[in-house]
């Protein structure tokens, strides 16, 4: 239920500190500050420079840490994780760090994204011998590294990421060291920051406001930062590729209470909803947004249109994850257990509900259901992104085109579909212009694959479902290549 209501989501959040008396609780705050990202599983890892000790669980950062299992880990370091089971599946052998020990010493390893290329080298792995633990893609990245022939472990890591494709944000704890590693078309986000004389890495900066860090940089498209003892060292496995962070992130997976790459993403979905409303003209009395991601663009639409904004939809905060339904009639229940219209908002009233979204259309047309059950007499849905008409193989749960609305119909369809009285989407050129990543140039500095089919990494066979390749333009834009 809580995925129909989401409509999207993405694969996991990941934050490391090094060098904090405090180690494993400073993550665990930082973990709750990116508990968005991911609710399916938690864990940490911390190190006091002897060994590596464990937690993790299934479930929501407070569910699976106590106080007692936090002040068993002490220690100077420590490296979390927070899951939405995407690639891989759930169960608690993918619920991360994923921790390994060799004779030569162990190793935490933390992944945000999803690497396109993972079924082709476990298959060449397993011919080599190696037998997997999980189902995890993150798993191959250990792997590599043991196969490389390095003797440094820095080497090691920076030979096995080069072998990568896909979007990966990497941090990596052992007994002496943290490391970290962004893919080289920056897909994922991922920030650097001081806590004193600590460092911290997280990917998102809400993550450092909420434990007092000072944000510092974004980690740079392949850069590899190894951080110990000796301080803060930078290297690169792979010179950067062409820009292409998850324009999503700015949409709707990031809080906007975070920066990316000097960008608030708040004042981001405010312009997305501005240029919105000079895009569309509607006649209406009230403006109001799906709860939480949407409530910046409403606002913005509000502003630019002059139709007063007012708070017509209601998230309920105290409903769990899981809510059984036994038939359909409880199943529409559970929606309404999530989200609740504002009667005197909206009755009578000609509404416009702004959403950052529409995947599957069953969240909308319930929603717009809802609006007119409480007596909107019209309710006008506009969308602050394109339509997603293609999957994403980076981390987010939409892998197959079959699951996209758009992709199988057109607007007007999709309008009739959810019951509204008229459904407009936000252009790519708006999108992108109102994000506001001037920096990038002539180069718009996003992946853009959902909306535009235009993968920024090759696509691999096995990565596609057999039925989706004839959708699918396979090969991106670094190669070219078909399948």
């Amino acid at each position: 239920m809580l995925a129909e209501i989401r409509s999207l989501n993405e694969e996991c959040g990941v934050f490391g500190i090094w060098g904090h008396e405090q180690a494993s609780q400073i993550a665990y705050y930082g973990l709750h500050a990116l508990q968005h990202r991911g609710q399916e599983g938690a864990g940490i890892v911390g190190t006091d420079g002897e060994t590596l000790k464990a937690q993790k669980g299934e479930g929501l950062v407070n569910e699976v840490f106590t106080l007692e299992k936090l002040a068993e880990m002490k220690g100077h370091a420590a490296i979390g994780h927070v899951r939405y089971a995407t690639a891989g599946g759930g169960g608690i052998q993918n619920v991360q760090p994923l921790l390994f020990n060799s004779s030569t010493g162990s190793l935490a390893i933390t992944h945000n994204g999803n690497l396109v290329n993972a079924n082709q080298l476990k298959a060449h792995l397993e011919r080599q011998g190696s037998i997997f633990q999980t189902t995890s893609d993150t798993e191959v990245l250990a792997h590599l590294m043991k196969r490389s022939g390095y003797e440094t472990i820095e080497e090691s890591v920076k030979s096995a990421l080069s072998l990568l494709k896909g979007a990966y944000a990497f941090v990596l704890l052992t007994e002496d060291k943290m490391m970290v590693a962004l893919d080289p078309h920056g897909l994922r986000p991922l920030s650097i920051g001081r806590l004193g004389d600590a460092w911290v890495v997280a990917s998102e900066t809400c993550a450092f406001d909420i434990i007092g860090a000072e944000f510092i940089r974004s980690v740079e498209p392949g850069e590899f930062l190894t951080i110990s003892d000796e301080g803060l060292r930078l290297d690169r496995f792979s010179y950067p590729s062409k820009r292409a962070i998850c324009t999503m992130e700015y949409v709707y997976f990031s809080r906007p209470d975070s920066d990316i790459d000097g960008i608030n993403v708040h004042s981001a979905r405010k312009r997305l909803g501005k240029q919105l409303a000079r895009e569309v003209n509607i006649e209406a009395d009230v403006v109001t947004g799906v709860p939480d991601s949407s409530i910046s663009a409403a606002i913005g639409f509000s502003e630019e249109s002059g139709i007063p904004y007012e708070l017509g939809l209601i998230k309920n905060r105290y409903v769990g994850r899981t809510f059984i339904q036994p038939s359909q009639d409880l199943r529409e229940q559970g929606v309404k257990m999530k989200l609740s219209p504002v009667r005197q908002v909206v009755a009578g009233k000609r509404v416009v509900m702004v959403d950052d979204s529409i995947v599957r259309g069953t969240t909308s047309r319930r929603i717009v259901a809802m609006l007119k059950e409480a007596g909107a007499t019209e309710v006008h849905v506009v969308i602050s992104s394109p339509p997603i008409k293609n999957p994403c193989f980076y981390g987010i749960d939409t892998s197959t085109s079959g699951e996209l609305i758009a992709s199988n119909h057109s607007v007007e369809e999709m309008r009739e579909l959810i019951g509204a009285d008229s459904l407009t989407f936000l252009s790519v050129e708006g999108m992108v212009e109102n994000i506001g990543r001037t920096d990038a140039g002539a180069d718009c500095g996003h992946c853009l694959a959902c909306f535009t089919g235009d993968y920024p990494t090759d696509i691999y066979p096995d990565t596609v479902l057999p039925h989706e390749k004839e959708l699918v333009q396979l090969g991106g834009t670094s190669s070219g290549k078909g399948i």
